[in-house]
């Protein structure tokens, strides 16, 4: 690794050595505005296919140097672009138009459909290449966090290359999961099995989107709601991530290299003591009487961790044919020992026309090997940070570090050397040295997309894609791990499977303009939607263990462990749609859509055939009236849409099963006839409005999402047929928020500007029904004093934890003693956020280029399971300093004889609040953050005086999630335990916050 990263300061101060020597042709030249020829300040002037750009000063004025041939593309905020070819002259004055709105361009929408950004009916935001990859995060998917109002991000707590959950507009499932479509250049990618949140045990492993090199995507448009998706069908119901990749491009071969290198390190630990130890063999450290630890250990274990990314990309071609190719490889390793990501991204794109240019055939294949080795689960269980945080001080851990595992006579093999047996920790280095945990991925998607322009305004498109991805987990338990989980002789835990996916819709498009003042786009198409569940094998042995100590193969399970064959069947979705757009004098627009799906989950039902409708109206108000100068566009829309959505595989009738002695497990699940596709309606408003020839503006939304004929399970009444539980369509849940998009550029001269914006959301979600027992919930996870679940009246994420009791006088009762808890769990909040905020920031000055985001999540709370086990433990720095100021200061009573008690022994205390069942009113904190999230500074170099063969050439100093200026919890309240909905905002001996701080290079040849 060294030498890669000297290789890469040397080629970077190569070419900032060579930078100093100059020679080249100079234009120059004024710009003006077309309507008055007024002078332009801050026009921005590059040289197309490179990085070599000037703006115009206050005079309009401008010098460039070039070369004959080069192509000069003009463009400036409220003017058409212009783009003029460089020829004999030194001087190229330009006169430009105004374009007021801007908002022609053309962006992507649902089922890659290419649509006037004006004339949108719903809420859309397009995130570009440049800030998906400005800062180089191991998953690009974060790099959207704090970019893009009403989009919700959880990093897992896992370690390198751990997986992402982005949710929008909060949830909406009581049963299911709320994560949105991703779709790549118009076609869903594939929801394999191990992607999906809680699979196998909550054991991260990665999410699809891996198979994505960031360096191939040109930009990301997210679809918030299914107003905007509603095309896509019920897989769209959560709105969808739209990614579009770059292609080839006629002229020039065009080659870049990007290389970068990140290193990562922990932004902090727990507070923990050093100064008391335990009593006597006692594995907690309650002693009071003080002693000087060492406290290295700790921070000994964590490693820096390093992410080295590289990636060329190759570009070319004609008019006839272009071809887009690149390679990406992702080395990291994590902060922990022997945790280890590799991936390796390829894509081959490639387009032609045929016929006089009538046809268009485009192919692609993108290609993923990933591999990772040692992620850490989150809870005490086979965690190595339990073990190491509460390690009893006074002993010695490097008799515990450097000897790990010990030979034992009597069996006749290394075992683990711990200096206790207990039920949730372990030696540190046993488990990531003997109990190793490996995960694999292969994936291809290939597609071919047939583009046909019958007439002028008349397309048909055919596509076809297909999905095949393999997992594989396993993780192997040594003899002499922990007994809690694993048997005498060792313990196996694997799992294979593959998933396919078969995709392909027939698209027929027609635009015209009717008369002089009516404008159609029409849009009618079908879709076919198969996806495999494939092949697999599962085995977990647990505390049955292997029948010869670690022998971990399937000839070494004992006869009642069960090789599972993994096969969760076909889903087949079919669906017929239509979009019809209406146009008026370019001011008022009509958007109709319809949907309908046949979905194979609810054969049997009479109800697999669905129908759903949308309608959206947008009105450009600066074309209907005559506006003061200051407002440079208004705009207004408003739409309302229905999406069904089906029931999951395998629930109309639930099939039997076969256990390990080859018997049959009937299946005690009634079937569901009469079932019906859970409904969506969507209502939304929005106002987008630019001000000061669009230096200024802001875009508005107003959503109300009613969720309702939910997918519930219930206890059978009657009981008959042997079934125990059945499934009803009951429950609603509202979800209504605001999205607030501002932005400016409050700088703009020929050497500088400013460009900012801020991205504010807050989402309310509210449980109105949850089926028909008013007192039933449903339970979305628990720990240990921690549950979040589901009731009438309440929202999704409700926190549940043992209270203090307490007098009427709000006064803690003790009994003997000891605080007194709650006999169930009470509600003290909810863990999402009230609102969040994000601060993006781009500044530009000559050839140097300044990136910042700061982001916010305020309000909310979160619970740490951590804390509450550190404090029972007498290992937190809290316990050291109650044991300093004599004990625990509180308002109590106690409960038999009435006498107050104001001060509490510090063990007695702890132990009492901070056991696995402890009191989790003490380990509530805010949820609120405040941090530095992306900070990049970037520098052009100018190769016009450079005899070497490279166009352009960029070195950048880039961070990741840098500072916390402001929180409340004692961990990162931003990470998740795990990527399901079961474990938000739990801290359970979760992985330490990390920040990344670097170099990347980027160079165009």
């Amino acid at each position: 690794m060294k030498k890669r990263i000297n290789y890469f300061f040397a080629f970077a101060a190569i070419l900032l050595v060579q930078s100093i020597f100059a020679q080249g042709k100079t234009v120059t030249g004024t710009v003006t505005l077309a309507t008055d020829q007024s002078p332009l300040p801050g026009v921005s002037i590059v040289v197309q296919g490179t990085a070599r750009g000037a703006q115009t000063d206050f005079d309009g004025i401008y010098s460039i140097e070039v070369s004959t041939g080069d192509v000069l593309v003009f463009s400036y905020i409220g003017t058409k672009n212009q783009s003029i070819t460089v020829g004999a002259s030194n001087e190229i004055n330009v006169s430009m138009e105004e374009d007021a709105s801007q908002l022609d361009e053309v962006v992507v929408t649902a089922l890659g459909i290419k649509r006037s950004e004006k004339t949108l009916t719903y809420a859309q935001q397009t995130v570009g290449s440049d800030e998906l990859t400005k800062t180089r995060d191991v998953n690009f998917i974060n790099s959207i966090s704090g970019k893009a109002a009403g989009v919700e991000i959880k990093k897992s707590s896992s370690g390198a290359g751990g997986s992402t959950k982005i949710v929008l507009r909060g949830s909406k499932s009581l049963s299911g999961d709320s994560s949105p479509l991703f779709v790549i250049d118009g076609i869903p990618m594939a929801n394999n099995r191990g992607d999906q949140p809680g699979m196998w045990g909550g054991v991260d492993t990665g999410d699809g989107l891996s198979a994505i090199n960031p360096d191939d995507i040109e930009s990301i448009s997210i679809l918030k709601g299914s107003n905007a998706a509603v095309l896509y069908g019920s897989q769209g119901a959560n709105g969808v991530v739209l990614i579009t990749t770059k292609q080839g491009k006629s002229g020039k071969t065009t080659v870049t290299f990007n290389t970068g290198v990140t290193l990562e390190s922990i932004l902090e630990t727990p507070d923990l003591q050093f100064k008391y130890g335990a009593i006597g063999t006692a594995k907690e450290s309650w002693d009071t009487t003080p002693g000087d630890y060492d406290s290295n250990y700790v921070d000994d274990f964590f490693e820096t961790g390093y992410n080295l990314i590289n990636s060329v990309t190759v570009s070319g071609g004609n008019d006839k044919t272009t071809t887009y190719f690149s390679y990406a490889n992702t080395s990291a390793g994590g902060i922990t020992p022997k945790n280890n990501y590799e991936k390796n991204n390829l894509s081959f794109k490639q387009s032609t026309k045929m016929f006089n240019d009538k046809v268009t055939i485009t192919s692609n294949v993108i290609m993923t090997l990933e591999n990772s080795e040692n992620r850490l689960p989150a809870g005490y269980y086979l965690n190595p940070l339990t073990g190491l945080y509460m390690f009893p001080r006074n002993r010695d851990f490097s008799e515990f570090k450097n000897n790990y595992e010990v030979f034992d006579t009597d069996r006749n093999m290394n075992l683990q050397n711990w200096f206790v047996s207990d039920h949730h920790q372990s030696n540190p280095y046993w488990i990531v040295n003997k109990q190793p945990r490996t995960s694999n991925s292969r994936r291809i998607i290939g597609s071919v997309n047939l583009d046909y322009d019958i007439l002028d305004n008349l397309k048909f498109s055919v596509r076809g894609n297909y999905d095949y991805a393999v997992k594989e987990f396993e993780q192997q338990h040594a003899a002499g791990s922990n007994s809690t989980n694993v048997h005498p002789n060792g313990a196996w835990d694997y799992r294979k499977y593959d998933d396919e996916l078969v995709y392909t819709d027939a698209i027929l498009s027609y635009n015209t303009d009717i008369s002089e003042k009516f404008s159609l786009n029409a849009v009618l198409g079908a879709s076919y939607q198969k996806t495999i569940y494939g092949d697999g094998v599962n085995v977990s042995t647990g505390t049955t263990g292997l029948l010869y100590a670690n022998e971990f193969y399937f000839q070494n399970l004992p006869t009642n462990v069960q090789v599972e064959s993994i096969y969760n069947g076909e889903v087949i979705k079919q669906g017929a749609f239509a979009n019809l757009q209406i146009g008026y004098d370019e001011m008022l627009f009509l958007d109709l859509s319809g949907r309908n799906d046949w979905a194979s989950t609810l054969a049997l039902t009479g109800n697999d055939s669905y129908f759903y409708p949308s309608v959206g109206l947008t009105a450009i108000v600066t074309e209907m009236f005559d506006m003061p100068e200051a407002i440079s566009f208004g705009k207004l829309r408003a739409s309302y849409t229905q999406v069904g959505n089906e029931v999951p595989f395998n629930r109309i009738f639930p099939s039997n099963t076969i256990n390990a002695s080859g018997g049959v497990v009937r299946n005690t699940v009634a079937p569901f006839y009469d079932a019906k596709p859970e409904i969506i309606t969507s209502k939304e408003l929005g106002a987008d409005w630019r001000f000061f020839n669009n230096r200024f503006g802001f875009d508005l939304t107003y959503y109300n999402i009613v969720s309702t004929d939910q997918f519930i399970e219930l206890p059978t009444v009657s009981g008959e047929g042997g079934y125990t539980t059945e499934f009803i369509n009951a429950g609603k849940v509202v979800n209504k928020g605001i999205e607030l998009t501002v932005s400016a550029t409050p700088i703009r001269s020929e050497n500088l500007e400013w460009n900012t914006s801020f991205n504010y959301s807050k989402n309310d979600n509210e449980i109105v029904d949850i089926g028909p027992d008013d007192e039933k919930t449903i339970s979305l996870g628990s720990s240990e004093g921690y549950e979040t679940k589901l009731a009438e009246g309440g929202s999704f994420n409700d926190l549940y934890v043992l209270k203090f009791l307490r007098d009427d006088q709000g006064r803690i009762l003790f009994d003997g003693g000891k605080p007194l808890r709650t006999a169930t769990t009470e509600l003290v909040g909810n863990l999402n956020q009230d609102w969040s905020l994000g601060w993006n920031n781009n500044v530009s000055y000559k050839r140097f280029s300044l990136g910042m985001l700061i982001s916010g999540k305020f309000g909310g709370k979160v619970f740490s399971q951590t804390e509450s086990m550190l404090d029972g433990a007498g290992v937190s720095q809290r316990t050291a300093d109650a044991r300093d100021n004599g004990g625990v200061i509180v308002d109590g009573i106690d409960q038999t004889s009435g006498a107050a008690i104001t001060t509490v022994d510090a063990e007695t205390w702890f132990r009492a609040i901070g056991d696995r069942n402890g009191i989790g009113e003490a380990y509530i904190y805010d949820r609120t953050s405040v941090r530095l999230s992306q900070l990049s500074l970037s520098y052009n170099f100018d190769l016009d005086k450079l005899n070497l063969p490279i166009t352009s050439a960029t070195i950048s100093c880039i961070g990741n999630n840098l500072v916390m200026f402001y929180k409340d919890a004692p961990f990162d309240p931003e990470l998740a335990m795990s990527t399901n909905q079961n474990s938000q905002g739990l801290d359970n001996f979760n992985l330490p916050s990390t920040r990344t701080y670097g170099l990347n290079l980027k160079v165009t040849f």
